[in-house]
């Protein structure tokens, strides 16, 4: 199957929604506020948000199905260990969809935006999600700390992993 990336718009905000809800990463209860954060990130040129279609999934509205979306963010302040800079921030792949290319993609094209604008990238993840480190290593992230917080990012278990890479010579 072949991966569409685009860059999101507001109209891709309810099925942002969607996917975090069939991933189990939001509940009912939160919708409304997690709607806001995202049309927030859609609409600030310093952030990117991404959603990802199958090429061959049903399309809506002329365009492929919206399997998965990740975002940046930009942190204009250090905090402890954690440097300011870019940062990839949330990525979410429906379930069925996993480990078909999507999230790589996905990280692809948000470290590309991020290499127009920085000449270092940043990552925070639970350390538990071994997969997520092992995707983040072939991009060329580094374990820079461990810590149970990093800007305003918690984790489930109680440790994070601060990773940075360096922009590729061209």
């Amino acid at each position: 199957m072949t991966v569409v990336i685009r860059t999101a718009v507001e109209a891709d905000v309810p099925g942002i929604v969607e996917i975090d809800l069939a991933a189990g990463r939001l509940d009912g209860a939160g919708k409304g506020n997690f709607s806001s954060s995202i049309s927030a990130a859609i609409a600030d040129p310093a952030r990117l948000v991404l959603v990802a279609g199958m090429a061959q999934c049903t399309p809506r509205e002329g365009t492929p199905a919206v399997v998965g979306w990740a975002k940046t963010h930009q942190w204009d302040s250090a905090e402890g260990a954690a440097p300011a800079g870019h940062y990839l921030a949330g990525i979410t792949v429906l379930p069925d969809f996993r480990r078909r290319g999507v999230a790589g993609k996905l990280t692809e094209a948000r470290l590309a935006w991020i290499w127009q604008r920085a000449d270092r990238a940043w990552y925070v993840v639970n350390a538990r999600n071994q997969a997520s480190l092992a995707l983040h290593r072939t991009l060329g992230f580094l374990e820079v700390a461990r810590g149970p917080r990093f800007h305003s990012v918690t984790f489930d278990g109680g440790e994070g992993v601060l990773l940075g890479a360096a922009r590729p010579l061209a």
